[in-house]
């Protein structure tokens, strides 16, 4: 078993990098001097496409890792839009060498990839319209109609139980490609609330704000979201660099400029100073 997974981690990298083969991203960063990164396109703040390249925290901290895989030289990035629902058939198949792309790091996600970090934790929360007066917490949210975002998880931490889930709330589930379906919803009033990680919520609501759109996240976070890179299951080897990277950005303070830029004026949203704990490279 040892035998196939490594095999199947080197033909993954082989795909992504052409003829040249590599035994981990690491390795593909120094000896190629490119790399193809998965991120979120339609999540402002965090992963936003506009013009040639997306933007947002985790763009910036993705080029900032790269950076260092590279020991500090130039590498280039391919961008590959990862949405929830085909993170995990990219990293596998060597669609893309890492994500990151608001990737919470879960139990059951980490049977199947190995996350480095995570480099931030962000807090389920609830994005209603602005005149929205019945519902002002998360547990309001029993009967009413909530967003189940294609891939992610964030509607079980409303209606399932412990462990996936949180609250067990009886909500009725309007499904959507992605968080901007979400939210387009929401605006339509086809949903009565978006719940999901505050820094997308945050994203979102002033995105809408800078149009004339008007939400409001109630601040009544109730789980933790520890957002990790997303590398081929049995990558040890690149986990372990991005974690040494991860650790000299809020070291070096380029983690307070990034959250700074970002998320400095989303009102009721606590950003950290320091590194989360680190998952077990595995």
């Amino acid at each position: 078993m040892a035998i196939a997974a490594a095999s199947a981690l080197t033909m993954g990298l082989a795909a992504c990098g052409g003829d040249e083969t590599y035994a981990n991203v690491a390795d593909k960063v120094k000896g190629a001097k490119t790399i193809v990164v998965g991120t979120k396109w339609d999540q402002p703040g965090l992963g936003l496409k506009k013009g040639a390249e997306p933007e947002g925290f985790d763009v910036d901290v993705a080029k900032y890792i790269v950076k260092q895989l590279g020991g500090g030289e130039d590498v280039k990035i391919e961008w590959k839009e990862s949405a929830s629902s085909n993170r995990e058939p990219f990293l596998a198949n060597g669609t893309v060498d890492l994500i990151v792309a608001s990737y919470s790091i879960t139990d059951e996600r980490k049977t199947k990839v190995t996350f480095g970090g995570p480099y931030i934790v962000a807090h389920q929360d609830t994005m209603v319209r602005a005149d929205d007066t019945t519902i002002t917490k998360a547990t309001d949210l029993a009967g009413k109609r909530i967003c189940q975002a294609a891939g992610s998880n964030s509607y079980k931490r409303i209606t399932d139980p412990p462990p996936d889930g949180k609250l067990d709330l009886d909500a009725q589930l309007v499904g959507a490609a992605n968080y901007s379906e979400c939210v387009a919803k929401l605006s339509g009033s086809n949903l009565d609330a978006v719940t999901t990680d505050d820094l997308i919520l945050a994203g979102f609501a002033t995105q809408a704000a800078a149009s004339g759109g008007k939400f409001k996240v109630l601040g009544d976070p109730f789980t933790d979201e520890k957002y990790g890179v997303g590398l081929k299951k049995g990558d040890t080897k690149t986990c372990e660099a991005v974690n040494a990277a991860i650790t000299k950005m809020y070291q070096d303070g380029t983690a307070k400029q990034l959250l700074d830029k970002w998320f400095g004026t989303t009102e009721g949203l606590t950003l950290p100073t320091a590194p989360p704990t680190f998952e077990p490279c595995a």
